[in-house]
């Protein structure tokens, strides 16, 4: 796909999320979330070509301007979104899908000083909420979504939600007790019948 398709795309992907998006106008030449994925896709060429300076050099250009921080090296998929654009952080070896959305304050960072690959991949369709941290090569899965400010450092399977420090992930509790057909044997998180009728024991009174 070339580099303006890919940038059309972003554009347009920004009017079916936020909805205080008046025009395709307005988007491209106001969010600085759009302004940071245009320069990726710049710096990102580059990089890929060989031109590592210029590169390094274009995403710098980039962080000035948008205080996002995108390393030309990580590789971002379609349709990419960082909403209210500051404060987000992307690393060398992030791989990132088709039509992830970011919130601002979210760092996908590495843990190791080790070459070869330290940093996120996020499968497509995730959402990251504000502040969250994702750290290490983990997965996080098609369409699952990391609730703010979460610490993340183990892979997430696809269309979970996680939330807090260190990040867990939140089950319905109609989906807890069977799991592929069979009996879930995670006792600990079966429903309490006593605990229960004590607590509305208590309401009442």
């Amino acid at each position: 796909m070339t580099l303006w398709r890919q940038i059309a795309q972003d554009v347009r992907c920004v009017a079916a999320r936020d909805p205080a998006a008046n025009s395709r106008l307005e988007i491209l030449l106001t969010y600085p979330g759009v302004h940071a994925v245009i320069w990726h896709r710049i710096a990102h060429r580059l990089w890929r070509r060989g031109w590592r300076f210029s590169a390094r050099l274009v995403a710098w250009f980039a962080r000035v301007l948008t205080n996002v921080d995108i390393h030309p090296a990580a590789v971002i998929g379609l349709r990419f979104f960082i909403d209210h654009g500051a404060g987000v952080v992307i690393g060398e070896t992030a791989q990132i899908g088709n039509d992830v959305t970011l919130y601002h304050g979210v760092t996908l960072g590495g843990t190791s000083w080790s070459p070869g690959k330290r940093h996120p991949t996020l499968e497509d369709g995730v959402l990251v909420g504000c502040g969250a941290k994702i750290l290490g090569p983990v997965t996080i899965g098609a369409g699952a979504r990391i609730g703010a400010n979460s610490v993340v450092v183990d892979p997430v399977p696809p269309r979970m939600t996680v939330v807090g420090i260190p990040g867990r992930i939140v089950i319905d509790r109609r989906e807890r007790r069977i799991v592929g057909g069979r009996i879930d044997l995670s006792h600990h998180l079966m429903s309490d019948p006593v605990g229960d009728a004590f607590r509305l024991v208590r309401a009442w009174r």
